[in-house]
């Protein structure tokens, strides 16, 4: 059986997490408003299971089927499949958090060094370790 791994590149410093599945957060810059996005490591693809917003305003509309639970639109997005998810991290905004096995931290914990361009993928060949 291959291990799922997910692998996080920053420049030139890459890293890989064994995981199946995790959970990305982040909070909106102009509006404050936490969104989350559920991902499942499928082979050579992320697949984008289920997203949150608890709230909305400047883009940041949920889509009209998403259901409201506590406060928070529960969806899921109509683009699912994905090679690989680019972070467009700034020392200018809160970093995004990564989720994996309920244990989060910001992305900067994960990965060493300064925030700048962020990209997550599975990892492919010798990249799992």
């Amino acid at each position: 059986m291959i291990a799922s791994a997910l692998c996080i590149v920053v420049g030139t410093a890459l890293v890989s997490i064994p995981a199946q599945r995790f959970t990305l957060r982040w909070q909106h810059t102009v509006e404050k408003i936490l969104w989350e996005e559920d991902y499942v490591v499928a082979g050579e693809w992320l697949y984008l299971s289920g997203a949150r917003v608890r709230g909305s305003g400047a883009g940041m509309e949920p889509p009209p089927d998403a259901i409201k639970v506590g406060g928070t639109w529960h969806y899921r997005p109509a683009d699912r499949w994905h090679r690989a998810v680019d972070l467009a991290r700034s020392a200018f905004g809160q970093d995004y958090e990564l989720c994996i096995d309920d244990a989060c931290r910001p992305m900067s914990g994960w990965v060493p060094g300064p925030p700048g361009p962020t990209t997550l993928s599975p990892c492919r060949g010798s990249a799992v370790r």
